[in-house]
């Protein structure tokens, strides 16, 4: 099978950012945003606006607010949205599943696959799920204005795998020409145990909270916000990551390997083993600003749904995750959320019960 058509589900900025490339390089693209004043600017200059890697303004095939009208006989459906977001697209979908369609989970951070998985069987979907997913997602961009999107470049070494882990072969087959750097994961455990953002964006953003509330987010999040402060405690997360995977038998490499292979720091940084130096380093990221507030999908997603299910997985493989569950308790109590509750549980990911041994037969079947 070959991908032609791609219902993009999410226009933030990675779902604009993928209909803008995907649309320039041919593929016919249908754009859904669950609000319609998402969508005004693109109807109105009749595209996306791409900057960067991507240029010129890219005419979209259909810009939509109806899930169905979306998917409908699309060939990939690519969900494009924070993590928070799966549920609300899990509901939508289950009435409209086949399980024929393949769903690209772009990305998955930390178990998104599992959690759509188990909304889907929430909603009342019992069919079979031919779902996969990058670890982060495909592109480093921003929107820089209603109907803008800068594209600055593409994740270098993305890792992808695909739940149930039989489909892996097919679905990276599919995937593959839409994304070439993509390389293949062992399991949806080795793509979530891999989770960037759920490393170090927690610290950035609770460390320099009074910076944050103080200034408004006027400063270099990833340039001036990550001192050796900061980068101390991101190892000791990193650590206690590592300690999982090891646990459960899944292969992983440390924060700074990834980092680098992803394109998003210098060899001599990555050789240096200073977080805080890769971070300053970070060609890509050097011109992000920081979250205006603490209200924000660092803090909401890079915790409940990136800190919590680490924390949940080193549970059951009985590892210790003491900085990371300070962190989603210090998390909690700056933004009044209860994360270890209302995250991303073992119970939301439907592993509740399950011993390390079960837990890996899941990710490979499925059920």
């Amino acid at each position: 099978m070959e991908v032609k058509s791609v219902a993009v589900l999410g226009a933030g900025h990675g779902g604009c950012a993928a209909a803008a490339d995907l649309g320039k390089r041919g593929y016919s693209v249908r754009l859904h945003a669950r609000n319609a004043e998402r969508l005004a600017p693109l109807r109105a200059q009749d595209g996306i606006e791409a900057r960067g890697i991507v240029q010129g303004l890219i005419p979209i095939d259909l810009l939509t607010t109806d899930v169905g009208e979306a998917v409908g006989g699309a060939d990939l459906i690519m969900l494009v949205v924070p993590s928070v977001a799966h549920g609300y697209y899990a509901r939508a979908l289950a009435p409209l599943l086949d399980g024929g369609q393949p769903i690209f989970i772009n990305p998955g951070h930390t178990g998104g696959g599992l959690h759509f998985l188990q909304e889907l069987r929430n909603a009342g979907y019992r069919g079979p799920v031919r779902s996969c997913e990058t670890v982060t997602l495909t592109y480093i961009t921003r929107m820089e204005g209603p109907g803008i999107v800068n594209i600055y470049s593409y994740t270098k070494r993305l890792r992808f795998a695909a739940l149930p882990g039989r489909e892996a072969d097919s679905l990276f087959a599919l995937v593959k020409p839409l994304y070439p750097e993509i390389l293949q994961a062992s399991s949806v455990l080795e793509t979530g145990l891999s989770n960037l953002n759920a490393v170090f964006h927690p610290e950035g953003m609770i460390m320099n909270a009074g910076w944050i509330q103080h200034t408004g987010g006027d400063f270099l999040f990833y340039r001036e916000g990550f001192t050796d402060a900061v980068a101390r405690a991101t190892a000791a997360v990193d650590a206690e990551r590592m300690a999982v995977a090891k646990a459960l038998g899944v292969p992983t490499r440390p924060f700074l390997d990834v980092f680098y292979e992803a394109g998003l720091t210098t060899k001599a940084a990555r050789d240096s083993g200073d977080i805080a130096r890769a971070c300053k380093e970070s060609e890509p990221n050097k011109t992000i600003r920081s979250p205006a507030s603490l209200d924000h999908r660092y803090v909401h997603e890079d915790v409940g749904y990136g800190l919590v299910p680490i924390a949940a997985l080193g549970r059951l493989a009985g590892v210790a995750t003491p900085t990371i569950d300070a962190l989603i308790h210090l998390a909690g109590l700056a933004v009044g959320i209860d994360y270890s509750r209302d995250g991303l549980t073992l119970e939301r990911l439907g592993l509740a019960g399950k011993s390390p041994a079960e837990l890996l037969r899941f990710v490979e079947d499925g059920n």
